[in-house]
């Protein structure tokens, strides 16, 4: 894989590339689960302007490539919390956030894979849908119209494009909408120099985008929204606060 310089996609800023570490590097060795060596290395750039990390040569992958070799059979070994321990306890937190949620509000979980998470809010009566692009493939965002109130959680890192992204997501998001989205920040994570050490750096899991709190502020001033976080993983983006939100912002 590519060990030559570039430029960052968010800020243009000079990158510098990072020692490698090897395709089966996943999420899952923080619990002492190790897979064996794949022999394939993967190199991260790391942004010295505004902290952004990214591997370029995965995220120049086909969808086909990412389908083999990250989200096929064996993703579940890698993350088995994806199958319904988080979107359980997603539906749970964002009741508890927003316990008097009109029905009007129309909400939509981006990247919600089988849609467990939707299907529980729908139950405690929100106005809910689920999109994923590796299981709606004859569906096109453009199809889906308009939401008040849009998640994405753990979407960010594994998104090769984030502008790509966040132009989506802002073309589904009605005017005066909010977007609430989890990804851990890099800050204090990532080095220059060093081999990225830090679990959430994974390409088993497909984390091939990791953000700082700097590169998330650029993205969204970019695109013209305010940008905040509620912690180290849960943040929001939008222009103005919406009056069913105004209990948290």
């Amino acid at each position: 894989m590519t060990t030559s310089p570039t430029s960052c996609p968010i800020c243009r800023a000079a990158c510098s590339m990072l020692p490698p570490v090897d395709l089966n590097k996943s999420c899952e060795e923080s619990r002492g689960m190790f897979l064996p060596p794949s022999g394939t290395l993967v190199h991260y750039a790391l942004c010295g302007e505004c902290g952004y990390c990214f591997a370029p040569e995965m995220c120049a992958w086909p969808l086909e490539k990412f389908e083999a070799l990250i989200y096929n059979a064996d993703y579940v070994k890698v993350d088995p919390d994806y199958v319904s321990l988080r979107p359980k306890g997603s539906a749970h937190m964002l009741r508890g956030m927003f316990p008097n949620l009109p029905s009007t509000v129309r909400h939509l979980d981006y990247g919600g894979g089988s849609g467990i998470m939707s299907d529980l809010l729908r139950e405690a009566g929100w106005t809910s849908r689920s999109y994923d692009p590796f299981v709606h493939k004859d569906t096109q965002p453009a199809q889906l119209g308009k939401f008040d109130f849009i998640t994405a959680f753990e979407v960010f890192e594994h998104v090769p494009d984030a502008r790509q992204l966040i132009g989506t997501l802002g073309s589904l998001l009605e005017d005066g909408g909010m977007l609430l989205f989890s990804t851990l920040l890099s800050d204090g994570q990532v080095h220059p120099g060093q081999r990225p050490g830090w679990w959430y750096a994974s390409p088993r899991n497909g984390h091939i985008s990791l953000f700082s709190r700097k590169a998330l502020a650029v993205l969204a001033v970019e695109y013209g929204y305010n940008f905040g976080s509620f912690n180290e993983n849960l943040h929001i983006m939008c222009k103005a606060a919406p009056a069913w939100a105004g209990h948290l912002l």
